[in-house]
């Protein structure tokens, strides 16, 4: 009976994670921001997903010319090196915590990282989507 209680008390267990919000910088110079998305990584629970929304319209308000096509395409490569998918180049066979570094990185490109935010969580895939519907949604 102990072991029931003890397992129990793990599942609510709070452990470290960390996240960055993702972002388009359609005029990098402007410094002008759209939230597309969430990174988080959390170590013990092996958890290290990207969440990705890309709301057109605020893309367009920023800069009409905005190639969303691409930043498609880059914000997908960005959801496949994170989860560390196997045909997605040499990134995604890293460690998990060195993609997520890579990917969070501080770069002045079209997609940014905000700087990493720790907090304490139950489930990482929860805090996830709770982090991306506050924050990008």
């Amino acid at each position: 009976m102990p072991v029931i209680l003890l397992n129990k008390y793990r599942m609510h267990e709070k452990t470290v994670y960390e996240y960055a919000v993702v972002r388009v910088v359609p005029r990098v110079a402007r410094e002008e921001f759209v939230n597309v998305g969430v990174a988080l990584y959390c170590k013990k629970q092996r958890y290290a997903q990207v969440k990705i929304f890309v709301d057109e319209a605020k893309c367009r308000a920023l800069d009409p010319d905005i190639d969303l096509e691409l930043i498609l395409k880059h914000l997908d490569s960005f959801q496949r090196i994170c989860a560390g998918d196997k045909d997605a180049g040499k990134l995604a066979s890293l460690e998990q915590a060195e993609r997520f570094r890579w990917l969070t990185a501080k770069r002045s490109t079209l997609i940014q990282c905000s700087v990493l935010h720790p907090g304490m969580c139950v489930s990482a895939e929860e805090t996830l989507q709770e982090l991306f519907d506050k924050l990008v949604l």
